[in-house]
């Protein structure tokens, strides 16, 4: 595990654009494998490159954004802006206005990638990607800004894995 940490900490950018690039990818392949529940390869190869890539470029916003509403949080709090936090306290603010602020963005970034990508124009149920802010990415950004830094987008990385399986479990083909 120190080597992890290690790689984290001196390639902080690099680490998480692997990491999202990685387990980012994984979580559109799982929850399209449980769609159409089999199986297979889901997107041609090229497509799953490009969604590494995509996976990669909002790695980079991710980790600004969290070392940014760290900062933010902790800057309201030394000006009595709001009032001195618990570590569950600081990372419930943390999350709460990182994704009611970058998150909106990030939702939006997202889904023009992903039409960039599939050459479409699809912003159907953006709503739904915008609600899931409040009923998965709060609670998941806390429990992650509890971690030690170095764990923290490795974390996020994987929540992304996680919520895939729940958007193809709630999105199945009906047969």
């Amino acid at each position: 595990m120190n080597t992890y940490v290690d790689v984290v900490t001196k390639y902080p950018i690099y680490s998480a654009m692997l990491q999202f690039a990685i387990l980012g990818t994984l979580g559109d392949i799982i929850a399209k494998w449980m769609q159409h529940g089999k199986i297979f390869l889901p997107y041609k190869p090229t497509i799953i490159f490009l969604k590494m890539i995509e996976w990669a470029v909002i790695a980079v916003t991710i980790k600004y954004a969290f070392v940014g509403f760290k900062a933010f949080v902790n800057s309201l709090e030394s000006h009595h802006l709001i009032p001195q936090l618990g570590k569950f306290g600081r990372a419930f603010a943390v999350s709460f206005s990182m994704n009611m602020q970058y998150g909106l963005f990030l939702v939006i970034f997202h889904r023009f990638l992903d039409n960039l990508i599939a050459r479409q124009n699809n912003w159907k149920n953006i709503e739904k990607g915008m609600f899931s802010l409040v009923w998965f990415w709060i609670p998941a950004h806390t429990v992650t800004f509890m971690l030690p830094r170095p764990y923290q987008i490795g974390l996020a990385a994987l929540w992304s894995v996680v919520l895939g399986i729940i958007l193809g479990f709630y999105n199945k083909s009906k047969k």
